[in-house]
């Protein structure tokens, strides 16, 4: 069965998103849930070190939160992605677009 898990941690500037399973179209809301209500107040790291599939839904709610954080003067960054996360990122060309990062303290 597929799952997300998702721990939030608040940072100075910043609240990082731990997800740790599938980022797939079964999966997504709860990601979907925390960034968006997130990403109008402050920049957001997602850690994607733990992910193991990301599938065109997922990638649809980094791109949309990416475009909404722009919109609201925010940052979402990307951080330490998996290969598997890498991969879907790259197969797209959308990881031209996202700050990838390798620790929050590269976080602005």
């Amino acid at each position: 069965m597929e799952q997300l898990k998702i721990i939030e941690k608040k940072g100075a500037n910043y609240v990082l998103l731990e997800a740790t399973g599938e980022l797939t179209a079964n999966t997504f809301t709860e990601l979907q849930s925390k960034i968006f209500g997130l990403i109008e107040e402050t920049n957001v790291v997602l850690d994607m070190a733990e992910v193991v599939q990301v599938d065109s839904s997922g990638l649809g709610v980094i791109m949309a939160a990416f475009n909404d954080a722009e919109d609201f003067g925010q940052k979402l960054y990307i951080m330490r992605p998996s290969n598997e996360a890498r991969k879907a990122l790259e197969s797209t060309g959308f990881i031209d677009f996202f700050p990838i990062i390798q620790a929050v303290t590269e976080a602005l």
